[in-house]
């Protein structure tokens, strides 16, 4: 069967969620959000595409900043609500230049820095 862009369920704004993690270590890497178009680019050129709610815009992970995704895996839950995209990671994935935008933790009541930015 043939996969259908459409057949995802979007919020009201047209957009699903998108948890990208790395394809080697399993690492959970960083949210986004996609909408139909950004999920047919994906597919269509194997580099991750989002949509940029504050630019309006589609947005090539890596497209300025050169850390881009290369697509590995599109997965989908069960409810079509939410994606998982397997990615190679090139260089940090987060704006801040950490690995991952998980960099925050709670530890005993506190907030903890867990990652430093990469050099």
């Amino acid at each position: 069967m043939r996969f259908d862009p459409a057949t995802l369920a979007y919020d009201a704004r047209g957009l699903i969620p998108a948890i990208a993690q790395d394809a080697r270590s399993g690492e959970v890497l960083m949210l986004a959000w996609m909408n139909e178009g950004a999920v047919t680019r994906t597919l269509e050129t194997g580099r991750v595409t989002y949509w940029s709610r504050s630019r309006n815009a589609f947005w090539v992970k890596g497209e300025t900043s050169g850390h881009v995704q290369k697509l590995v895996d599109f997965r989908f839950d069960c409810d079509r609500d939410c994606l998982l995209v397997l990615v190679q990671q090139e260089g940090p994935a987060c704006h801040t230049n950490r690995r991952s935008c998980f960099y925050t933790a709670v530890r005993d009541g506190a907030e903890v820095e867990i990652m430093t930015p990469e050099p």
